[in-house]
């Protein structure tokens, strides 16, 4: 029989659910427990790295490593050892899979979604493997809990109720829809080199010209404005082509109208084939952004 039931990752800063196991379990009482642990994952933070609530036949466990924190659902046979030395190895594979930099970046529950069967595997391997054969595993993990105790809870204190959690509202972590930007294609990939170049030559033009501007007591400062505004829209415009935000065709337009009436103002220092050169490339950019959208993929029932 499985001792640990469910698993997953969350990100501790505000418990969003970053990937979690797939279950079937009907049972009352374990419906109850993921209640309590979606409301614990929202207030890691308050907690050292590892904790255990217990309660209903079941226990919660949970340890915390930098910004993310792995969480599971065990029968109260399951050895408290057992399931620490579990939750570690989880922490382990998802940090090499994942840096900081995407796990803070994720904006929609289950975004790695994909990282389910690195956990599915990682539970077959300690429901289903004598604790003789995790010997050395499991006494380092002993070794560790007797100097470093997990803080004890009760699946009572961790209250829901009205849609409240301990003063936190309750986030839906449901069959939500999880939302994907559509891969990036040969065309999008020759507009951000494109779009690159071109904010590379804005600020070398840009900086150049500041040099010359502030020793001939600051004239031309308008056309070194230019070039560096010129510079921050590819950037931006590279920002929105890679990643999914609000008010994202008004902000393209924006950021195209910007690198025109820039190029526009810079007639005289590029000529007519630059200036249509850096217009066509904005136009190619804000056609990317545009034309790239989300997707869905729907989530595994039971997650």
């Amino acid at each position: 029989m499985s001792m640990i039931l469910f698993a997953c990752v969350v990100r501790v800063r505000d418990g969003l659910p970053l990937s979690a196991s797939t279950d079937f379990h009907l049972n009352q009482d374990f419906l109850e427990c993921r209640k309590r642990l979606k409301a614990l994952s929202l207030i890691l933070a308050q907690y050292p790295d590892r904790g255990t609530a217990t309660g209903r036949g079941f226990s919660i466990h949970f340890h915390s490593s930098g910004d993310i924190a792995c969480m599971g659902i065990c029968t109260s046979s399951c050895p408290t050892v057992m399931a620490f030395c579990f939750l570690e190895e989880l922490q382990w594979k998802f940090s090499a899979s994942y840096d900081s930099t995407s796990i803070s970046l994720a904006t929609r529950p289950y975004a790695f979604l994909e990282f389910d069967n690195i956990i599915q595997k990682v539970k077959y391997h300690f429901n289903y493997t004598s604790c003789s054969q995790m010997k050395n595993s499991l006494e380092k993990i002993q070794e560790e809990l007797k100097f470093h105790p997990p803080v004890l809870l009760k699946l009572e204190d961790i209250e829901v109720m009205n849609g409240m959690i301990n003063g936190y509202t309750e986030v839906h972590m449901g069959s939500a829809p999880i939302y994907r930007m559509q891969p990036v294609t040969p065309l999008g990939i020759l507009s951000l080199v494109l779009n690159i170049m071109c904010g590379a030559l804005n600020l070398i033009r840009g900086v150049h010209l500041a040099e010359y501007s502030f020793q001939e007591d600051y004239e031309g400062i308008g056309n070194v404005i230019a070039f560096l505004l010129s510079f921050l829209a590819c950037i931006f415009q590279c920002y929105l082509y890679l990643f999914h935000g609000s008010s994202r065709k008004m902000k393209a337009f924006v950021l195209f109208f910007s690198i025109c009436l820039c190029n526009i103002y810079l007639y005289g220092l590029r000529n007519i084939w630059q200036i249509l050169f850096h217009i066509g490339v904005a136009s190619l950019s804000s056609y990317q952004i545009l034309t790239r959208q989300l997707m869905e993929t729907q989530p595994d029932f039971g997650v």
